[in-house]
């Protein structure tokens, strides 16, 4: 028991070193990274490789793909562009998980003594900001040594063989495992290091590896869709067509996972390696096979989830959307646009005020009764939304 919960706090404190590590570039370069990602989208070349980078940099193709359908749902991206940067995002996940798949445990201590060294001494300063991001890069490879570390005492625990002895190849049964497991620690790349860890440990089977890799993917896709939820339908296609690849790569690799196995064995017949390259391959032949299909996807994704009756009701918030709270730049901006629409209302009641006092019309003064409603209710939906943002991932100007 001690060495599966020694385990699973290696998983927890690599799930949190990417948290921070997230957290912390959104609030230095969000603006940056989302300033980047607007403007790619004319070429879909740039757009993938524009998903690539800011991916790369914030460890999470989930992140990506929430500030992405934020834009779809805000109207200045369309669906088919978003989808070439998520295809990207995806490659850049794979991309990341092959730089900590090497030994850098020698990098560690340095990045976490010179993390803690630069956040102590400019805590509410971008040098601070830059120390947590050093921080949590340490932490994850801390947390993969840990890890490693972990899992070779597995082979002769008993009670643990007989956890992952369930694990025995049945494909789907693996690959709803990886899904899972992908849902509930919110990384699929923490999914995919694991997976290479007990690999290499001999924990698990090869073939049982790459399906759980392949679920990890999937898990990825689910995941991102949980969390546009209550988006608009716009933004919501976004994650459903990104879920839509990765399920049509999953159909499409899972005959042939024995061959791909023997290839790749080839190439490096390490397990660890090996669970690696199949997670960049399986991305990279995603993204060759549809970066010239995105718009076919976007129809597809947009019949699935068709746009919803437009009623017009004055006092419920437009711009207001919840999967941007995540992001908390682009969450004040969508309040901003909310306050804008006040400001709107209120201009036709003091309008209507004016012409109220000359002819003393009733009607009109009962219609601007209701308009006084609508900000009321207006007013009350943006602070909501705004106490939802998290303030440890607000920029300092956008705290004050």
């Amino acid at each position: 028991m001690q060495i599966l919960l020694n385990l699973l706090a290696g998983v927890a404190l690599l799930v949190w070193g990417t948290h921070i590590v997230r957290t912390d570039i959104l609030r230095l370069y969000g603006g940056d990274l989302r300033r980047v990602l607007r403007q790619s989208v004319a070429n879909r070349f740039a757009a993938f490789g524009a998903g690539l980078a800011v991916t790369a940099l914030l460890q999470s193709s989930t992140a990506t793909a929430l500030i992405v359908a934020s834009f779809v749902g805000q109207g200045p991206i369309a669906t088919a562009p978003a989808l070439s940067v998520m295809l990207g995002a995806d490659v850049g996940t794979s991309l990341m998980v092959l730089l900590f798949s090497f030994d850098l445990s020698w990098l560690s201590p340095f990045l976490i003594f010179a993390g803690v060294v630069l956040f102590l001494h400019r805590e509410n300063s971008k040098i601070g900001r830059f120390g947590r991001i050093l921080v949590g890069l340490g932490l994850i490879i801390m947390a993969l040594q840990w890890i490693v570390l972990t899992t070779k005492p597995i082979t002769q625990a008993a009670g643990v063989k007989v956890i992952f002895a369930s694990l025995t190849g049945d494909l789907l049964l693996d690959m709803l495992v990886g899904a899972v497991f992908a849902v509930l620690s919110y990384s699929s790349l923490a999914v995919v290091l694991l997976t290479a860890a007990l690999a290499a440990s001999k924990v698990i089977g090869v073939h049982v590896a790459l399906a759980l890799v392949l679920g990890a993917n999937l898990g990825s896709g689910v995941m991102a869709m949980l969390n546009t939820l209550h988006s608009t339908p716009e933004a919501r296609r976004v994650t459903l067509g990104n879920f839509l690849f990765k399920l049509i790569g999953c159909i499409a690799f899972a005959p042939f996972l024995d061959h791909v196995e023997t290839l790749l064995a080839a190439i490096d017949p390490s397990e660890n390696r090996l669970v690696v390259h199949f997670h960049l391959v399986f991305n990279v032949a995603i993204a060759v096979a549809f970066v010239f299909f995105t718009e076919q996807i976007a129809r597809v994704a947009t019949r699935l989830m068709p746009a919803k009756p437009d009623v017009d009701d004055p006092g419920k918030p437009r711009y207001l959307d919840p999967s941007a709270l995540a992001t908390p730049a682009l969450a004040i901006g969508n309040a901003a646009r909310e306050a804008m629409r006040i400001g709107d209302v209120i201009e036709q009641m003091l309008t209507g005020m004016l012409t109220v006092l000359r002819t003393n019309d009733r009607a009109l003064a009962q219609r601007l009764r209701k308009m006084d409603d609508i900000v009321d209710d207006l007013y009350t939906a943006i602070k909501l939304y705004l106490t939802q943002i998290s303030h440890e991932a607000l920029e300092e100007k956008e705290g004050r």
